[in-house]
């Protein structure tokens, strides 16, 4: 893979390049994923989210079983929520160990 810094995803027809640091949140939906970025857009992609963050960049991770963050773009993180925008996510008892080491590793 290297070090891609976007992707192409299929979205209402037409192929739509996103770029990784854009991308805030993606929400699960069954078998699809609604994908939010910095811009205020949401794109709707068939793919679960098992399936997709396998093939997404290491500052991605899964907080729920219904989402995964752009650790890049969170903005803060308190009471078990993140932050991302106007965006209020709770991090899921099963998820939240290895989510409090990965930001540890990343504090100055």
């Amino acid at each position: 893979m290297g070090n891609k810094t976007f992707a192409f995803i299929k979205t209402d027809k037409k192929l739509i390049k996103l770029f990784f640091d854009d991308i805030m949140v993606i929400k699960g939906l069954g078998n699809y994923v609604e994908i939010y970025t910095r811009d205020q857009k949401r794109y709707i992609y068939y793919k679960t989210l098992k399936d997709l963050i396998e093939s997404l960049p290491d500052e991605f991770m899964r907080i729920h079983n219904s989402y995964i963050v752009n650790l890049t773009n969170i903005e803060s993180f308190e009471n078990n929520q993140i932050i991302c925008k106007d965006l209020k996510i709770t991090v899921a008892k099963s998820y939240r160990e290895c989510f409090t080491n990965t930001l540890h590793t990343m504090m100055l």
